[in-house]
């Protein structure tokens, strides 16, 4: 479907590509409409929802100046899945055993591994850099509890919580895929979180004429804008090697567990919480997905369902106006506290029917009804994105 709102009540225009908006996001979309740096237009993508600061599902276009929160905490947070040569008739009739396999090699929520997971020397770029931040902003290593190198390295391969999730899932041939939702972890949370507070703090004296205090921002030419680029490049890195070394652990069980197999060449890696250098409508801008996948021309990518529904794997067409973008997932359509009132453990235990899954009451706010439609999200963007596999979970993993 082409744009189905647009709101004209900022410096730029909003458009929207869904009518199912809470008004919090509607607001937030104004607010950041007003930002005098915002190049050309707003895009808010079918899976709008409130945020902080900005709204998630959100692609915003700057020339000159970064908003933190508009990138948010869980700094290149994204998606990674991986084709099998393996087929439904591969897997055992119960899947419980293999799910609790996958748990025991990759921790979960706020767990880690006990021992480095990877070579030190692998990552040496990594912590080379992370020296040069740390050193500029010895407070992001004091927001920690632990010391910043035994938690960064000793996160990689872990997969944290919230709606972040393994899942094995059947494509519509009956192939079996290897999917993972996660982000750059504790460190990353710690850099969003030490930068957000920075850029209010440099803006103390103007905070009060922004239309809310979380779109303080950097501009560019000063040392914190240069230095906050740095930083989230930093995290968005970790995070997708993060996703690279969990899915190795996740592919060395299942070659413990199930019949040999290969993988084949459909493997993607993306960030969907993210700010990138692009060219749009005549000008070289940083774009700043909250929510949000590129989707350009022929580039594939991944939108998942909540952990009950199905997800899909997707070409982008290149729109220009929604920036060579499209939504990140399904987006929630509740808060975390208004399901946990709304459903109970036998609401989840039927929307996951036929999935395995933890179906306790500590994932209760990840139920699907805490959703949108997926296949209504789907719907509204068909001018975004076309469908290349429909995938539904079977196996599905939560912090």
């Amino acid at each position: 479907m082409p744009i189905q709102q647009t709101l004209n009540k900022g410096r730029v225009p909003v458009h929207i590509w869904t009518r199912d908006t809470q008004s919090a996001a509607l607001d937030q979309l104004t607010n950041v409409s007003q930002m005098p740096f915002v190049h050309h237009h707003v895009a808010a993508m079918p899976d709008v929802h409130a945020g902080i600061g900005a709204t998630v599902g959100s692609v915003i276009p700057t020339k000159g100046a970064i908003v933190p929160a508009a990138v948010g905490v869980d700094i290149g947070c994204g998606m990674n899945a991986l084709r099998t040569s393996l087929t439904a008739a591969d897997l055992p009739d119960s899947l419980r055993q293999l799910r609790h396999a996958i748990e025991q090699a990759v921790p979960v929520g706020f767990d880690m591994h006990e021992r480095d997971p990877v070579r030190r020397s692998t990552i040496k770029p990594l912590a080379k850099t992370l020296d040069v931040i740390l050193e500029k902003h010895p407070g992001i290593a004091k927001m920690q509890k632990r010391r910043p190198y035994e938690i960064w390295i000793r996160q990689l391969a872990t997969l944290g919580g919230g709606n972040h999730f393994i899942e094995l899932c059947l494509d519509e041939n009956d192939d079996v895929w290897i999917m993972l939702h996660s982000g750059s972890r504790g460190i990353g949370n710690v850099i969003g979180r030490y930068f957000i507070a920075l850029a209010q703090r440099d803006m103390a004296d103007q905070l009060g004429r922004l239309p809310d205090k979380d779109l303080a921002y950097f501009t560019e030419g000063a040392q914190h804008f240069d230095e906050y680029v740095e930083a989230v490049a930093w995290a968005q890195d970790y995070a997708m090697i993060n996703r690279r070394e969990m899915m190795r652990a996740i592919v060395e069980v299942l070659t413990r567990k199930l019949p040999s197999f290969s993988i084949t060449r459909e493997a993607i890696n993306c960030h969907h919480n993210y700010v990138v250098q692009e060219h749009h409508f005549g000008a070289d801008v940083y774009v700043t997905r909250k929510g949000a996948i590129r989707a350009g021309e022929g580039e594939l990518g991944i939108i998942p369902g909540s952990m009950g529904a199905k997800s899909y794997v997707v070409r982008g067409k290149g729109n220009a106006d929604a920036f060579c973008s499209c939504s990140h997932g399904a987006g929630r359509r509740m808060s975390r506290t208004k399901a946990k009132k709304q459903f109970d453990q036998s609401d989840l235990e039927r929307q996951t029917q036929g999935v395995e899954c933890r179906k306790d009451k500590g994932v209760i706010d990840e139920i699907p009804g805490a959703y949108k439609d997926i296949d209504q999200v789907m719907e509204n963007q068909t001018d975004l994105v076309e469908v290349v596999h429909t995938l539904k979970q079977v196996l599905c993993v939560k912090g």
